[in-house]
C-alpha cells in the first residue's frame, strides 16, 4: 500500500496533468481553492484521475471537505489503510 509520501507525489502529478500547475506549488499546506485557484470543474478531474488511480471512490458529498490537498492525502492515506503511524 502506498505511503503518504507516495500519495502525496501522485495527487502532485495529477494536479499538474489537470491544471498545469507547477508540481513544487502542490504542496500538502495548500488549499485548491484558495491557494492553487482550482475550479470545480477541475476539482472533478482531479478526483475522477485519483478515483482510477487509487481505485477508490470520493463520495461527491464529501469532495468540499477535502479542501487542501494535505486533506485529500490524508483521506486517501486512511482509507487505504497507509500513511499511519
Amino acid at each position: 500500500m502506498p505511503h503518504a509520501t507516495d500519495i502525496l507525489s501522485a495527487v502532485t502529478e495529477i494536479v499538474e496533468e489537470v491544471t498545469g500547475l507547477d508540481p513544487a506549488e502542490v504542496t500538502a499546506e495548500k488549499s485548491f481553492t484558495e491557494d492553487l485557484d482550482i475550479d470545480s470543474l477541475s476539482m472533478v478531474e482531479i478526483t475522477v484521475a485519483i478515483e482510477d488511480r487509487f481505485g477508490v471512490r470520493i463520495p461527491d458529498d464529501r469532495v468540499p471537505e477535502l479542501r487542501t490537498v494535505g486533506d485529500l492525502v490524508d483521506h486517501l492515506a486512511d482509507h487505504r489503510g497507509a500513511g499511519r503511524p
